[in-house]
């Protein structure tokens, strides 16, 4: 006899297959197993996970659609394109297929510039961000929301990507931010010298470091997980190039990199001289994962209307 369908009267309870599904997914070698299926739970419901907890020690009834949505992800479908949104910070963005899923540690480059606009405010009126290559448009969002009155741009080239970021950016309802569809090495020519943070999340992955995990192998777009050229730095050196020309003096860089590529990217954002300061940081687990510097010149901060 067959298993009765989801939610019907004799399927099992949630706790049951709570437990069911997150068996399936330690077995297919994804290590949040359990928050994964209580998500995708949550998902199903409509309700936080929270809840989801408390109906399941309720004895509810397993939701329709859970089964079919936790064999999807022991297949390594992203959790992120299971539901439609991924949270960022303080923020929830919509995925999915064709955009770059934003990570956690992607969420202390957004602070580095979130510190920064939040300094310049409080020493004068008005403030300049750039995001380049914005993807989903998780860094300019997060910094529109947490700094209110930035003038936050945001510019992403890819067609699928840029689609997305629009969405987020249309949906924000107490952040605005001026998307652009452009090469981030040639965008906002009139921006040009009068941007105080410029933050980037560009590719950056070599050519030959294919990524182990198969949710970013085989879902997130090649387009933004590799750098071009043979160590992976050929985007980033274009991004580096862009910020020089749209910083003022004193402005802030700030770019991720991966964790090999710290002492190269320092070396890269030192090499035309329009940089100081450049220093490397870290995300929350202790890796390097960031540069960080400042424009070169005559600090004119106090001298800017």
């Amino acid at each position: 006899m067959s298993a009765p369908p989801d939610g019907s009267p004799d399927s099992p309870s949630l706790d049951s297959a709570l437990r069911s599904g997150a068996r399936v997914l330690a077995d297919a070698g994804i290590d949040s197993a359990r928050a994964d299926v209580e998500l995708l739970a949550a998902h199903v419901l409509g309700v936080s996970r929270g809840e989801v907890r408390t109906a399941a020690v309720l004895g509810r009834p397993a939701p329709a659609g859970l089964g079919t949505l936790v064999a999807r992800r022991a297949a390594r479908v992203p959790l992120q394109h299971l539901t439609g949104t991924a949270p960022f910070r303080t923020i929830e963005l919509a995925v999915g297929p064709g955009v770059f899923v934003p990570r956690p540690e992607t969420e202390q480059v957004a602070q580095a510039a979130v510190d920064e606009a939040a300094a310049v405010l409080a020493r004068r009126p008005g403030v300049v961000v750039v995001d380049l290559c914005t993807g989903s448009g998780a860094i300019a969002l997060a910094v529109a929301h947490e700094v209110p009155g930035a003038q936050v741009h945001a510019v992403e080239l890819d067609a699928e990507a840029y689609r997305w970021a629009l969405r987020n950016v249309e949906a924000a309802q107490d952040a605005a931010v001026h998307l652009v569809r452009g090469d981030a090495r040639t965008a906002l020519r009139t921006l040009d010298g009068t941007v105080d943070v410029v933050v980037a999340n560009p590719p950056y992955i070599p050519p030959d470091a294919v990524p182990v995990d198969p949710e970013v192998r085989e879902h997130d777009p090649a387009v933004a997980l590799y750098g071009l050229g043979r160590d992976g730095l050929t985007v980033p050196a274009g991004v580096v190039e862009a910020a020089a020309r749209l910083l003022v003096p004193g402005g802030l860089f700030v770019m991720e990199h991966a964790e090999v590529q710290a002492e190269a990217v320092r070396e890269l954002v030192r090499a035309g001289g329009a940089f100081e300061q450049v220093e490397t940081r870290q995300d929350l687990t202790g890796r390097d994962r960031m540069v960080v510097a400042r424009r070169s010149g005559p600090d004119v901060e106090d001298s800017r209307p």
